[in-house]
């Protein structure tokens, strides 16, 4: 159990892990293990009890990450505590530190830990758009802008779209402040300083970063080694499916979300889960480690 303890001014408490511990030095957002009978509730206040002196009331799930060790397992499962009562410190010795939101990914912490950074600081929903038809390209656009405007998607993956188009939509992204990767294109996402979706035998074939690191890459995956690569490459985020039968892809049923959940446990990017998914399946994804959701049809009017 882990909490995400947010002050008056948003700031969130880390906790240093003290020396003589496993990842001794690495910040971690407070708590511990839970014990046999007790419920996540009831071990997270008696966690952060008894390692930060107060008693807090335990907020909704942020996140529940599967994660392997090469010693061990473990869930981690992330609620938030916007309130308690006392004054919190380091009573088993922890240096504690309250960090700004956007300051968090400056803080080295354990696998377990960053997927929960980037589930409080990035988009839950990840919208891939469809084929643009012949002709139809002022509805395609207007469509987009809906979605950014309306539906207040602010993380896009731009495919089947000529070049021309794929300039108007980029320009109308970037004036809304909605982060935009190409589907493949290396080069015009260096011309257009966008991001890229690397496809997953694209990924493959790469043995370092295509772009630099204020450009956003992400990767499509299927498998362990996937991730694997993705991670490697450094890669910002990937995603990963399908995790329902879905008409794009006929015939595949999906992976499902437990064979999802074990293949999080070994990476430790922010995944989207995709396949057959909407907003409405994005509690499920974070109870099984994801981002969020990736789609078309559920996201685009």
């Amino acid at each position: 159990m882990a909490a995400v303890i947010a002050d008056a001014t948003g700031r969130i408490l880390l906790a240093r892990r003290t020396e003589g511990r496993d990842l001794a030095g690495l910040w971690e957002f407070p708590g511990g293990k839970r014990e046999p009978g007790e419920t996540p509730e009831a071990a997270l206040a008696r966690e952060l009890h008894e390692e930060l002196g107060i008693v807090p009331e335990i907020g909704p799930a942020v996140i529940s990450v599967p994660c392997r060790y090469p010693h061990k397992r473990l869930r981690l499962d992330v609620r938030r505590v916007d309130a308690w009562q006392g004054t919190p410190k380091g009573l088993d010795s922890q240096a504690l530190a309250w960090v700004p939101p956007h300051k968090l990914t400056s803080y080295a912490m354990p696998g377990a830990d960053r997927p929960v950074v980037a589930a409080l600081l990035q988009p839950d929903r990840y919208l891939v758009t469809p084929a643009a038809d012949d002709g139809d390209h002022g509805a395609w656009l207007a469509a987009l802008e809906r979605a950014v405007d309306t539906d207040s998607i602010r993380r896009i993956h731009l495919r089947n779209a000529p070049p021309a188009l794929v300039r108007d939509a980029a320009a109308l992204c970037r004036a809304g402040d909605v982060e935009v990767l190409l589907n493949g294109d290396i080069a015009l996402a260096r011309e257009l300083r966008v991001g890229v979706h690397l496809k997953a035998a694209q990924l493959a074939s790469l043995g370092q970063r295509p772009l630099p690191a204020a450009l956003p890459v992400a990767a499509s995956c299927h498998d362990a080694a996937d991730l694997a690569h993705a991670e490697r490459l450094r890669c910002d985020f990937a995603v990963l499916g399908p995790v329902k039968a879905t008409p794009s892809h006929p015939g595949a049923p999906g992976i499902g979300w437990e064979a999802f959940a074990a293949l999080r446990e070994s990476c430790t990017l922010p995944i989207y889960a995709i396949g057959g998914l909407g907003p409405e399946d994005t509690a499920t994804a974070r109870a099984h480690g994801a981002q969020g959701v990736a789609a078309i049809r559920s996201l685009w009017r």
